[in-house]
């Protein structure tokens, strides 16, 4: 743990930084698409409308992440699911996996603390409520079948792209994608977060903590089930690295075959 710790913090901070900036994005987009006060949503009156906005906001920035330098050193994981999906797939030393996870968790809720501090009330309105992913009218039920089915297609697509070599730069891309039209179409199930350090982030200011477990199981479990079918399908040695987009001018920490 401690030799890891040595040799890859600048990576640990990485996906720090990389899942911070992605809730300061969640975040801005969700006051200027949300809150009443603001001109957008005064002009817009159409939730669907409001929503494929908001998903092509966050499906750019998780794209922007992934392919920006920093995103091309850590892998991009952003999501504790995906970072234990490649520990199971045995892609990534389990020090790693355990730093990775805590840097996710820190990233993200240091974000949503500081730009509360910032925007203040903003942050609070219940129109905002700090951009917390919660369950939708049809309740956890079909919340957490939701969030498994779009986990579970994430993984899936970026398993079968990152690692067919004529496309694998695309990966990046398909993941932006997904997310954009799981905002659009899915976000009303279950608010969309896939990830549980992405729901912990707003969850703990806002105080929405009861329907963590969702986000914590659902997410986890659809991503793994995805490994296992795509291992099925192609065997375990089809998986040649976990970073999302492998860039062979920055370094890898992972154990990598491409």
């Amino acid at each position: 743990m401690t030799e890891a710790l040595k040799r890859h913090w600048p990576e640990y901070l990485m996906e720090a930084a990389a899942l911070g900036l992605f809730m300061v994005s969640a975040i801005l987009f969700t006051v200027l698409l949300e809150h009443p006060a603001s001109p957008i949503r005064q002009a817009i009156d159409s939730g669907v409308h409001r929503r494929v906005l908001m998903g092509l906001a966050m499906g750019g920035t998780a794209v922007a992440i992934i392919y920006s330098p920093w995103g091309r050193r850590s892998g991009a994981h952003m999501n504790p699911s995906v970072t234990l999906t490649f520990l199971r797939l045995g892609k990534i030393a389990p020090a790693d996996a355990f730093f990775y996870i805590a840097a996710q968790f820190a990233g993200g809720l240091a974000a949503v603390v500081l730009t509360a501090a910032a925007i203040r009330m903003a942050l609070r309105h219940p129109a905002v409520n700090f951009a917390a992913t919660l369950p939708g009218p049809a309740g956890p039920g079909v919340a957490f079948a939701a969030e498994t089915v779009i986990s579970f297609l994430l993984m899936l697509t970026v398993l079968t792209v990152s690692n067919l070599k004529r496309v694998a730069h695309l990966t990046g891309l398909a993941a932006g994608v997904l997310v954009a039209a799981y905002i659009a179409l899915e976000s009303p199930l279950s608010g969309m977060s896939m990830n549980p350090a992405r729901t912990v982030a707003s969850a703990v200011p806002a105080g929405a903590l009861g329907p963590l477990w969702i986000y914590f199981t659902a997410p986890t479990l659809g991503m793994l089930l995805a490994a296992q079918a795509f291992v099925a399908a192609r065997g375990a040695r089809a998986v040649l690295c976990a970073k999302l987009h492998h860039d062979h001018v920055a370094r890898c920490i992972f154990r990598c075959d491409s």
